[in-house]
């Protein structure tokens, strides 16, 4: 009888050195009973869907869950579709500091950048 081998399964998403680094800062100073950091994609916007950072302090069984050095980062289950191939960056300059997101998912964003669609 053949073994049958199985490869991992890769992520739902890449997230730089940046926004692990990112993470890691953000667990350290979580607040008390959080487990994680979070990543959603809930209604919001003129374009229908936004990218949204949380502290979780469950874990819920539908979400992408991925170890980074710094902490755990989730990828909420409903938003996976959304995600799939996504990057993930961190970025600062003198005016602005945030997450960034390469998502070949996104057909379109509105004007302001805040939310995209699929």
């Amino acid at each position: 009888m053949t073994e049958l081998k199985t490869r991992a399964r890769p992520a739902a998403l890449v997230l730089t050195p940046a926004a692990e680094q990112r993470i890691t800062d953000l667990m350290s100073r979580a607040p008390e009973g959080a487990i994680g950091v979070k990543l959603s994609t809930p209604r919001r916007g003129c374009s229908g869907l936004a990218y949204s950072v949380d502290y979780v302090s469950a874990e819920n069984p539908m979400d992408e869950k991925i170890e980074t050095p710094g902490g755990t980062f989730y990828v909420d289950g409903g938003s996976i579709l959304y995600l799939i191939g996504s990057r993930m960056d961190w970025k600062e300059d003198d005016f602005t500091a945030g997450f960034v997101f390469e998502n070949p998912n996104a057909k379109g964003m509105c004007g302001c950048g805040e939310s995209f669609t699929v």
